[in-house]
């Protein structure tokens, strides 16, 4: 189907594209991290560079599907599909889940056999996806492009998680869940004070906002306070800000960071009833240049409920490291 109006616009099934490409994990390639990638793998899901481009389509497209995000036609199946997913983020959640300790993925710069090999690994041979989740290698089916891995699977837990929340809430169809975060401690924060700082956190989702205590004339403070979001069906980005509080003045900030919920979200609803599984790793959110992760996050099953443990290096300051603790909880429970 073309995608364009007669006049030659853009129909809203590119403007769609178009902006999930602007998506802030969408701006560097799945499989090496370069900047600004011009391609995707539409039954994948993922935006790619024209380096991993070039390995994606030796691959066949019964694997991967590759089109040129400016140059070529998009249907409205392979948008929907891409959409779908929900960017790089998401895909990666579960493809690279289970990457190895001590494993580096490709950089900008790797030779075409690095690449080659990770790429496969990823795609083909499915290394990194949890073993259960693992489907039938696709050799046998190189004549006809058989439908998105990702895609069945983001689909088959959005569908249901979209049945159950109407059921309910007819009308109400606004939060899919709850996010508990545990602020556990503050390393080395910056001075704002003379000597010290009275350190308080506050966390937003959307318009909501959330803080812990203030804790006085500490460096180092200790919280272990838990706050809750409630989290939209389109939600973003968790904004975190540390804040020294001044009881004549405005308080000084102290740092940031953002925290990407979307591999957390991503992890728990393709497994489904965390209680049905015992203790297990079931994701992960990867370290990188873009964000402010010390080491990569793991996420994990732990006595039926779904967390993440994540240490984060503030943003925008001399210094200063957090320890969280988040757990996912769905509308249902």
């Amino acid at each position: 189907m073309n995608n364009r109006s007669e006049l030659g616009r853009p129909t809203s099934g590119k403007r769609r594209l178009k902006d999930l490409l602007l998506q802030k994990d969408n701006r560097c390639c799945a499989d090496c991290s370069a900047p600004d990638p011009k391609w995707a793998s539409a039954n994948i899901g993922v935006f790619i560079c024209l380096k991993c481009c070039g390995v994606h389509r030796s691959l066949g497209t019964h694997i991967s599907k590759v089109l040129s995000v400016t140059l070529d036609e998009w249907c409205d199946e392979d948008i929907d599909a891409m959409v779908e997913v929900g960017g790089n983020s998401a895909a990666n959640a579960i493809y690279e889940a289970f990457i190895p300790d001590g494993f580096s993925k490709p950089g900008p710069d790797a030779s075409h056999d690095d690449r080659m090999r990770f790429i496969r690994s990823k795609y083909e041979l499915q290394e990194f996806l949890k073993p259960s989740l693992r489907i039938l290698s696709m050799s046998s089916a190189k004549t006809s492009l058989q439908p998105s891995f990702s895609k069945k699977l983001m689909s088959s837990f959005r569908s249901s998680q979209s049945s159950k929340v109407s059921e309910s809430y007819e009308g109400m169809v606004e939060f899919i869940g709850i996010l508990k975060v545990k602020v556990v401690k503050g390393t080395n924060l910056a001075v704002r004070d003379m000597l010290s700082s009275d350190p308080y956190v506050v966390l937003n989702l959307g318009q909501q906002a959330v803080q812990t205590s203030v804790v006085k004339s500490n460096l180092n403070p200790i919280w272990k306070e838990e706050l809750m979001l409630s989290v939209p069906q389109r939600y973003g980005s968790v904004k975190l800000k540390v804040f020294d509080h001044d009881t004549f003045s405005a308080d000084d900030i102290m740092g940031e960071a953002e925290i990407d919920i979307q591999p957390l979200i991503t992890s728990a609803m393709a497994y489904g009833d965390p209680g049905m599984f015992g203790n297990m790793q079931i994701g992960k959110w990867l370290k990188s240049h873009d964000n402010a992760l010390v080491e990569d996050s793991i996420i994990n099953i732990d006595d039926g409920k779904v967390k993440q443990e994540m240490q984060l290096k503030l943003q925008n300051v001399e210094s200063g490291e957090l320890e969280l603790e988040v757990e996912w909880m769905p509308l249902e429970q």
